[in-house]
């Protein structure tokens, strides 16, 4: 039988920055760079991926959604790895000057990458491919997309509201 793991992430933006987190001590997803934040859902969570990752968001780096400029949902990704069909629900936002040398994380080391960097990176695929896809059309767009992941690339499409 296949289970489903939901989980979420946040890249936090600054001009031509991106704020990525070197994830240390996970049992899932370990020494690699993901989402500045980010985690599993709660149980009164499974329906409302924006309350996970605020949530996950402030937990992780005391930062409440008052501080966040443009945030959105971008993309949906969907991998099968080790009998789950994992679900990451990507969010953006940007960070106003001042917050963004403060941050600290209790899950890893925090750092912040010119966005031409970024595709050098040990990551998860699923973030991996996102952030390809992120960097050559979605930061240009306002679409969410779905993201199908296999082991040579993701396939996206744009899901727009019917």
């Amino acid at each position: 039988m296949i289970k489903q793991r939901n989980m979420t992430a946040i890249f936090l933006c600054q001009e031509d920055k991106i704020l990525l987190l070197y994830r240390q001590g996970s049992k899932v997803v370990n020494n690699v760079w993901i989402g500045s934040a980010g985690g599993h859902f709660e149980p009164e969570e499974l329906n409302d991926a924006r309350a996970c990752v605020l949530r996950e968001l402030k937990e992780e780096l005391g930062i409440s959604e008052e501080f966040l400029r443009d945030f959105h949902l971008k993309y949906i990704m969907l991998r099968h790895v080790n009998g789950e069909v994992r679900v990451n629900y990507f969010f953006f936002a940007g960070l106003p000057d001042g917050i963004c040398m403060k941050l600290q994380s209790q899950e890893g080391i925090l750092q912040w990458f010119p966005l031409e960097e970024i595709k050098n990176l040990e990551m998860p695929l699923s973030t991996k491919y996102a952030m390809e896809h992120y960097l050559k059309q979605g930061r240009n767009d306002n679409d969410l997309y779905a993201g199908v992941v296999t082991y040579e690339n993701a396939v996206f499409t744009p899901m727009p509201e019917m």
